[in-house]
Protein backbone atom coordinates (compact mmCIF):
# COMPACT_ATOMS: atom_id res chain seq x y z
CA UNK A 1 0.00 0.00 0.00
CA UNK A 2 1.16 3.54 -0.71
CA UNK A 3 2.61 5.61 2.10
CA UNK A 4 -0.04 7.23 4.28
CA UNK A 5 -0.49 10.91 3.51
CA UNK A 6 0.73 13.09 6.35
CA UNK A 7 -1.78 15.13 8.28
CA UNK A 8 -1.51 18.84 7.45
CA UNK A 9 0.07 21.02 10.12
CA UNK A 10 -2.51 22.50 12.42
CA UNK A 11 -2.68 23.44 16.12
CA UNK A 12 -4.67 20.36 17.15
CA UNK A 13 -2.74 17.90 14.97
CA UNK A 14 -1.57 15.87 17.95
CA UNK A 15 -5.20 15.33 19.00
CA UNK A 16 -6.69 14.75 15.52
CA UNK A 17 -4.30 12.10 14.26
CA UNK A 18 -4.68 9.58 17.14
CA UNK A 19 -8.46 10.02 17.10
CA UNK A 20 -8.55 9.49 13.33
CA UNK A 21 -6.44 6.34 13.58
CA UNK A 22 -8.62 4.92 16.36
CA UNK A 23 -11.78 5.57 14.33
CA UNK A 24 -10.31 3.81 11.31
CA UNK A 25 -9.00 0.89 13.36
CA UNK A 26 -12.34 0.34 15.12
CA UNK A 27 -14.38 0.42 11.92
CA UNK A 28 -11.98 -1.77 9.98
CA UNK A 29 -12.40 -4.34 12.76
CA UNK A 30 -16.16 -3.87 12.75
CA UNK A 31 -16.48 -4.38 9.00
CA UNK A 32 -14.25 -7.49 8.98
CA UNK A 33 -16.06 -9.08 11.93
CA UNK A 34 -19.46 -8.46 10.33
CA UNK A 35 -18.30 -9.96 7.06
CA UNK A 36 -17.05 -13.06 8.84
CA UNK A 37 -20.52 -13.58 10.37
CA UNK A 38 -22.12 -13.34 6.91
CA UNK A 39 -19.45 -15.54 5.33
CA UNK A 40 -20.01 -18.36 7.84
CA UNK A 41 -23.72 -18.50 6.99
CA UNK A 42 -23.00 -18.52 3.26
CA UNK A 43 -20.49 -21.33 3.79
CA UNK A 44 -22.14 -23.66 6.28
CA UNK A 45 -25.87 -22.99 5.73
CA UNK A 46 -26.19 -21.95 2.10
CA UNK A 47 -23.23 -23.98 0.76
CA UNK A 48 -22.73 -21.22 -1.81
CA UNK A 49 -19.11 -20.96 -2.91
CA UNK A 50 -19.75 -17.79 -4.93
CA UNK A 51 -21.12 -15.92 -1.93
CA UNK A 52 -18.32 -17.22 0.31
CA UNK A 53 -15.74 -15.99 -2.18
CA UNK A 54 -17.43 -12.58 -2.37
CA UNK A 55 -17.28 -12.23 1.42
CA UNK A 56 -13.68 -13.40 1.55
CA UNK A 57 -12.61 -10.97 -1.17
CA UNK A 58 -14.19 -8.07 0.72
CA UNK A 59 -12.51 -9.13 3.98
CA UNK A 60 -9.12 -9.29 2.28
CA UNK A 61 -9.60 -5.90 0.67
CA UNK A 62 -10.52 -4.35 4.02
CA UNK A 63 -7.53 -6.08 5.64
CA UNK A 64 -5.30 -4.39 3.04
CA UNK A 65 -6.09 -1.05 4.71
CA UNK A 66 -5.75 -2.35 8.28
CA UNK A 67 -2.09 -1.45 8.77
CA UNK A 68 0.02 -1.95 11.88
CA UNK A 69 0.09 1.83 12.21
CA UNK A 70 -3.68 1.93 12.70
CA UNK A 71 -3.67 -1.08 15.01
CA UNK A 72 -1.05 0.60 17.20
CA UNK A 73 -3.46 3.46 17.90
CA UNK A 74 -5.99 1.11 19.56
CA UNK A 75 -6.77 1.93 23.20
CA UNK A 76 -9.49 -0.47 24.32
CA UNK A 77 -9.20 0.14 28.11
CA UNK A 78 -9.87 3.87 27.68
CA UNK A 79 -12.55 3.52 24.97
CA UNK A 80 -15.75 5.02 26.41
CA UNK A 81 -17.82 3.06 23.88
CA UNK A 82 -16.93 -0.43 25.05
CA UNK A 83 -19.46 -0.35 27.91
CA UNK A 84 -22.28 1.12 25.84
CA UNK A 85 -24.95 -1.25 24.54
CA UNK A 86 -28.62 -1.35 23.54
CA UNK A 87 -31.24 -3.92 24.63
CA UNK A 88 -31.87 -4.87 20.99
CA UNK A 89 -28.27 -6.04 20.70
CA UNK A 90 -28.67 -8.57 23.52
CA UNK A 91 -30.96 -10.97 21.67
CA UNK A 92 -31.62 -12.21 18.14
CA UNK A 93 -34.92 -13.97 17.44
CA UNK A 94 -33.64 -15.82 14.38
CA UNK A 95 -30.82 -16.11 11.87
CA UNK A 96 -32.42 -13.51 9.63
CA UNK A 97 -31.99 -10.91 12.37
CA UNK A 98 -28.36 -11.95 12.82
CA UNK A 99 -27.69 -11.50 9.11
CA UNK A 100 -29.55 -8.19 8.89
CA UNK A 101 -27.83 -6.75 11.96
CA UNK A 102 -24.40 -7.63 10.64
CA UNK A 103 -25.10 -6.35 7.13
CA UNK A 104 -26.13 -3.02 8.66
CA UNK A 105 -23.01 -3.09 10.82
CA UNK A 106 -20.77 -3.56 7.77
CA UNK A 107 -22.54 -0.81 5.82
CA UNK A 108 -22.26 1.66 8.68
CA UNK A 109 -18.58 0.83 9.22
CA UNK A 110 -17.79 1.28 5.54
CA UNK A 111 -19.55 4.64 5.50
CA UNK A 112 -17.39 5.79 8.43
CA UNK A 113 -14.28 4.47 6.69
CA UNK A 114 -15.28 6.21 3.47
CA UNK A 115 -15.58 9.61 5.16
CA UNK A 116 -12.59 9.49 7.52
CA UNK A 117 -10.56 7.55 4.98
CA UNK A 118 -10.57 10.61 2.73
CA UNK A 119 -8.48 12.36 5.36
CA UNK A 120 -6.17 9.40 5.97
CA UNK A 121 -5.40 8.31 2.40
CA UNK A 122 -6.60 9.66 -0.97
CA UNK A 123 -7.63 6.19 -2.18
CA UNK A 124 -9.18 4.79 0.99
CA UNK A 125 -12.42 6.77 0.81
CA UNK A 126 -13.07 5.74 -2.79
CA UNK A 127 -12.26 2.10 -2.08
CA UNK A 128 -14.63 1.92 0.89
CA UNK A 129 -17.38 3.60 -1.10
CA UNK A 130 -17.18 0.89 -3.76
CA UNK A 131 -17.09 -1.84 -1.11
CA UNK A 132 -20.24 -0.41 0.45
CA UNK A 133 -22.05 -0.75 -2.88
CA UNK A 134 -20.85 -4.35 -3.11
CA UNK A 135 -22.33 -5.01 0.33
CA UNK A 136 -25.68 -3.63 -0.87
CA UNK A 137 -25.54 -6.13 -3.73
CA UNK A 138 -24.63 -8.94 -1.33
CA UNK A 139 -27.56 -7.98 0.89
CA UNK A 140 -29.95 -8.11 -2.06
CA UNK A 141 -28.60 -11.49 -3.12
CA UNK A 142 -29.01 -12.93 0.38
CA UNK A 143 -32.56 -11.58 0.63
CA UNK A 144 -33.52 -13.17 -2.69
CA UNK A 145 -31.87 -16.44 -1.63
CA UNK A 146 -33.67 -16.47 1.72
CA UNK A 147 -37.09 -15.78 0.22
CA UNK A 148 -36.70 -18.36 -2.51
CA UNK A 149 -35.46 -20.95 -0.05
CA UNK A 150 -38.53 -20.36 2.12
CA UNK A 151 -40.74 -20.62 -0.98
CA UNK A 152 -39.08 -23.87 -2.01
CA UNK A 153 -39.49 -25.32 1.50
CA UNK A 154 -43.15 -24.25 1.86
CA UNK A 155 -45.64 -27.12 1.46
CA UNK A 156 -48.83 -25.38 2.59
CA UNK A 157 -50.06 -22.02 1.27
CA UNK A 158 -52.92 -20.20 2.95
CA UNK A 159 -54.95 -17.82 0.77
CA UNK A 160 -57.12 -15.66 3.01
CA UNK A 161 -60.75 -14.76 2.52
CA UNK A 162 -62.67 -11.91 4.19
CA UNK A 163 -63.37 -12.80 7.80
CA UNK A 164 -64.25 -11.10 11.06
CA UNK A 165 -61.49 -13.19 12.65
CA UNK A 166 -58.90 -12.66 9.89
CA UNK A 167 -55.91 -11.87 12.10
CA UNK A 168 -56.70 -14.44 14.78
CA UNK A 169 -57.19 -17.15 12.15
CA UNK A 170 -53.95 -16.35 10.33
CA UNK A 171 -51.98 -16.23 13.57
CA UNK A 172 -53.45 -19.54 14.69
CA UNK A 173 -52.34 -21.10 11.40
CA UNK A 174 -48.86 -19.57 11.79
CA UNK A 175 -48.68 -21.11 15.25
CA UNK A 176 -49.43 -24.44 13.60
CA UNK A 177 -46.35 -24.12 11.37
CA UNK A 178 -47.67 -22.27 8.31
CA UNK A 179 -44.90 -20.46 6.40
CA UNK A 180 -46.68 -18.91 3.41
CA UNK A 181 -49.71 -16.58 3.44
CA UNK A 182 -51.48 -14.67 0.69
CA UNK A 183 -53.77 -11.77 1.54
CA UNK A 184 -56.74 -11.89 -0.86
CA UNK A 185 -59.55 -9.37 -0.52
CA UNK A 186 -61.44 -8.09 -3.55
CA UNK A 187 -64.26 -6.40 -1.60
CA UNK A 188 -62.81 -3.91 0.88
CA UNK A 189 -61.83 -0.31 0.17
CA UNK A 190 -58.16 0.40 -0.48
CA UNK A 191 -57.48 2.06 2.87
CA UNK A 192 -58.90 -0.95 4.68
CA UNK A 193 -56.87 -3.34 2.53
CA UNK A 194 -53.74 -1.31 3.14
CA UNK A 195 -54.23 -1.42 6.91
CA UNK A 196 -54.98 -5.14 6.92
CA UNK A 197 -52.10 -5.99 4.60
CA UNK A 198 -49.63 -4.06 6.77
CA UNK A 199 -50.83 -5.84 9.92
CA UNK A 200 -50.75 -9.26 8.26
CA UNK A 201 -47.28 -8.62 6.85
CA UNK A 202 -45.91 -7.77 10.28
CA UNK A 203 -47.65 -10.81 11.75
CA UNK A 204 -46.20 -13.17 9.15
CA UNK A 205 -42.71 -11.78 9.54
CA UNK A 206 -42.92 -12.24 13.31
CA UNK A 207 -43.32 -15.96 12.58
CA UNK A 208 -40.67 -15.91 9.81
CA UNK A 209 -43.34 -16.67 7.21
CA UNK A 210 -43.57 -15.26 3.70
CA UNK A 211 -46.34 -12.75 3.03
CA UNK A 212 -47.82 -12.35 -0.48
CA UNK A 213 -50.43 -9.85 -1.67
CA UNK A 214 -53.02 -10.90 -4.23
CA UNK A 215 -53.17 -8.84 -7.44
CA UNK A 216 -51.97 -5.50 -6.05
CA UNK A 217 -48.35 -4.64 -6.70
CA UNK A 218 -48.84 -1.21 -5.10
CA UNK A 219 -50.05 -2.73 -1.83
CA UNK A 220 -47.21 -5.25 -1.84
CA UNK A 221 -44.68 -2.44 -2.14
CA UNK A 222 -46.44 -0.24 0.40
CA UNK A 223 -46.34 -2.84 3.18
CA UNK A 224 -42.98 -4.41 2.24
CA UNK A 225 -44.55 -7.75 1.36
CA UNK A 226 -42.39 -10.61 0.11
CA UNK A 227 -44.20 -10.66 -3.20
CA UNK A 228 -47.40 -10.60 -5.19
CA UNK A 229 -49.68 -13.20 -6.76
CA UNK A 230 -51.12 -12.42 -10.19
CA UNK A 231 -54.14 -13.86 -11.97
CA UNK A 232 -54.33 -14.29 -15.73
CA UNK A 233 -56.16 -10.97 -16.09
CA UNK A 234 -53.77 -8.96 -13.91
CA UNK A 235 -50.85 -6.82 -15.10
CA UNK A 236 -48.13 -8.51 -17.20
CA UNK A 237 -45.57 -10.38 -15.17
CA UNK A 238 -42.76 -8.40 -16.80
CA UNK A 239 -44.27 -5.12 -15.58
CA UNK A 240 -44.75 -6.52 -12.08
CA UNK A 241 -41.08 -7.55 -12.07
CA UNK A 242 -40.03 -4.10 -13.20
CA UNK A 243 -42.00 -2.51 -10.36
CA UNK A 244 -41.11 -5.04 -7.66
CA UNK A 245 -37.49 -5.67 -8.61
CA UNK A 246 -35.61 -8.93 -8.44
CA UNK A 247 -35.82 -9.35 -4.66
CA UNK A 248 -39.53 -10.11 -4.39
CA UNK A 249 -41.52 -13.20 -5.34
CA UNK A 250 -44.09 -13.24 -8.14
CA UNK A 251 -46.64 -16.04 -8.48
CA UNK A 252 -49.15 -16.67 -11.27
CA UNK A 253 -52.41 -18.59 -11.38
CA UNK A 254 -52.63 -21.18 -14.17
CA UNK A 255 -55.44 -23.52 -15.23
CA UNK A 256 -53.97 -25.32 -18.25
CA UNK A 257 -50.62 -26.33 -19.75
CA UNK A 258 -50.43 -23.29 -22.03
CA UNK A 259 -50.77 -20.87 -19.12
CA UNK A 260 -48.24 -22.86 -17.13
CA UNK A 261 -45.59 -22.75 -19.82
CA UNK A 262 -46.18 -19.04 -20.45
CA UNK A 263 -45.86 -18.22 -16.73
CA UNK A 264 -42.58 -20.15 -16.51
CA UNK A 265 -41.20 -18.48 -19.63
CA UNK A 266 -42.15 -15.04 -18.30
CA UNK A 267 -40.20 -15.62 -15.11
CA UNK A 268 -42.78 -16.52 -12.46
CA UNK A 269 -41.22 -17.75 -9.21
CA UNK A 270 -44.09 -20.17 -8.55
CA UNK A 271 -47.47 -21.06 -10.01
CA UNK A 272 -50.87 -22.13 -8.80
CA UNK A 273 -52.20 -25.26 -10.52
CA UNK A 274 -55.98 -25.49 -10.56
CA UNK A 275 -58.70 -25.25 -9.61
CA UNK A 276 -58.37 -28.95 -8.90
CA UNK A 277 -62.00 -29.06 -7.75
CA UNK A 278 -64.81 -26.61 -8.26
CA UNK A 279 -64.74 -23.93 -5.58
CA UNK A 280 -66.83 -20.86 -4.67
CA UNK A 281 -63.60 -18.86 -4.61
CA UNK A 282 -63.56 -19.21 -8.41
CA UNK A 283 -67.30 -19.33 -9.02
CA UNK A 284 -68.28 -20.40 -12.51
CA UNK A 285 -64.84 -21.72 -13.42
CA UNK A 286 -64.68 -25.37 -14.43
CA UNK A 287 -62.29 -27.52 -12.45
CA UNK A 288 -58.96 -28.24 -14.11
CA UNK A 289 -58.98 -31.61 -12.35
CA UNK A 290 -56.33 -34.04 -11.28
CA UNK A 291 -55.10 -34.50 -14.85
CA UNK A 292 -53.64 -30.99 -14.71
CA UNK A 293 -51.95 -31.87 -11.43
CA UNK A 294 -50.37 -34.89 -13.11
CA UNK A 295 -49.25 -32.68 -16.00
CA UNK A 296 -47.58 -30.30 -13.52
CA UNK A 297 -45.70 -33.20 -11.93
CA UNK A 298 -44.02 -33.94 -15.27
CA UNK A 299 -43.64 -30.44 -16.72
CA UNK A 300 -43.43 -27.73 -14.03
CA UNK A 301 -39.85 -26.56 -13.53
CA UNK A 302 -40.58 -24.13 -10.67
CA UNK A 303 -42.39 -24.61 -7.34
CA UNK A 304 -46.13 -25.13 -7.81
CA UNK A 305 -49.14 -25.45 -5.55
CA UNK A 306 -52.26 -27.47 -6.32
CA UNK A 307 -55.20 -25.21 -5.47
CA UNK A 308 -58.97 -25.19 -5.62
CA UNK A 309 -61.39 -26.91 -3.27
CA UNK A 310 -58.68 -28.89 -1.50
CA UNK A 311 -59.39 -29.97 2.07
CA UNK A 312 -58.48 -32.79 4.42
CA UNK A 313 -61.13 -35.08 2.91
CA UNK A 314 -59.67 -35.01 -0.61
CA UNK A 315 -56.01 -34.22 0.12
CA UNK A 316 -55.01 -37.89 -0.23
CA UNK A 317 -56.07 -38.09 -3.87
CA UNK A 318 -54.33 -34.80 -4.68
CA UNK A 319 -51.14 -36.18 -3.16
CA UNK A 320 -51.65 -39.48 -4.98
CA UNK A 321 -51.76 -37.51 -8.24
CA UNK A 322 -48.24 -36.28 -7.44
CA UNK A 323 -48.73 -32.91 -5.72
CA UNK A 324 -46.25 -32.04 -2.97
CA UNK A 325 -47.55 -28.54 -2.22
CA UNK A 326 -51.12 -27.33 -1.83
CA UNK A 327 -52.86 -24.00 -1.37
CA UNK A 328 -56.08 -23.79 0.62
CA UNK A 329 -58.67 -21.21 1.59
CA UNK A 330 -61.78 -22.51 3.38
CA UNK A 331 -60.03 -25.56 4.85
CA UNK A 332 -58.19 -23.24 7.23
CA UNK A 333 -60.10 -19.95 7.13
CA UNK A 334 -63.33 -21.72 8.14
CA UNK A 335 -61.77 -24.40 10.33
CA UNK A 336 -62.93 -24.72 13.93
CA UNK A 337 -59.25 -24.89 14.91
CA UNK A 338 -56.95 -23.31 12.29
CA UNK A 339 -53.92 -24.47 14.25
CA UNK A 340 -54.99 -28.12 14.23
CA UNK A 341 -56.06 -27.95 10.59
CA UNK A 342 -52.68 -26.50 9.63
CA UNK A 343 -50.82 -29.18 11.55
CA UNK A 344 -52.92 -31.92 9.94
CA UNK A 345 -52.15 -30.61 6.45
CA UNK A 346 -48.44 -30.25 7.20
CA UNK A 347 -48.24 -33.70 8.77
CA UNK A 348 -49.70 -35.37 5.69
CA UNK A 349 -47.66 -33.26 3.28
CA UNK A 350 -44.37 -33.86 5.06
CA UNK A 351 -45.09 -37.57 5.51
CA UNK A 352 -45.45 -37.80 1.74
CA UNK A 353 -41.90 -36.51 1.48
CA UNK A 354 -40.70 -39.05 4.02
CA UNK A 355 -40.18 -36.69 6.95
CA UNK A 356 -42.21 -35.45 9.87
CA UNK A 357 -43.46 -31.94 10.39
CA UNK A 358 -40.93 -29.90 12.43
CA UNK A 359 -43.59 -29.24 15.06
CA UNK A 360 -44.03 -32.97 15.56
CA UNK A 361 -40.36 -33.91 15.87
Amino acid sequence: MDKVVEMPDRPNHRFVQPALYRILDANLDRAREGLRVIEEWCRFALDDATLVEACKALRQEIAHWHTSELRAARDTPDDVGTDLTHPDEATRSDVQQVLQANLCRIQEALRVLEEYGKVYHPEMGAACKQMRYRIYTLESTLMVYERHQKLKDARLYLVTSPSDTLFATVEAALQGGLTLVQYRDKESEDLVRLERAAKLCNLCHQYQALFIVNDRVDLALAVNADGVHLGQQDIPLSLARQLLGSQRIIGRSTKNPEEMQRAIQEGADYIGVGPVYETPTKAGRAAAGLDYVRYAVDHATIPWFAIGGIDLTNLAEVLAAGAERVAVVRAIMQAESPTSATQSFLDRLTLKLGRRSPLLQ
